[in-house]
């Protein structure tokens, strides 16, 4: 399983969910969905401006997780 720790990467940078919404370009509403673990898929595109944003790399935002 794919965990998405996008919330505890914000909290870390102290950046609001609107706030990396309008830098990255993506919807408040995809961008929740994502933050929340509901996302079935991601463009690179978008992960590559959140990371840019954010300053971080892929590994602190996705995380894999063994299902048990």
């Amino acid at each position: 399983m794919i965990e998405v720790n996008l919330d505890v990467v914000m909290a870390r940078r102290r950046m609001s969910l609107n706030e990396l919404s309008q830098r990255v370009g993506i919807t408040l509403a995809n961008l929740s969905i994502l933050k929340n673990n509901k996302a079935k898929a991601i463009r690179f595109s978008t992960l590559e401006a959140i990371c840019r944003e954010l300053n971080c790399s892929v590994g602190d935002i996705l995380v894999y997780r063994e299902e048990k």
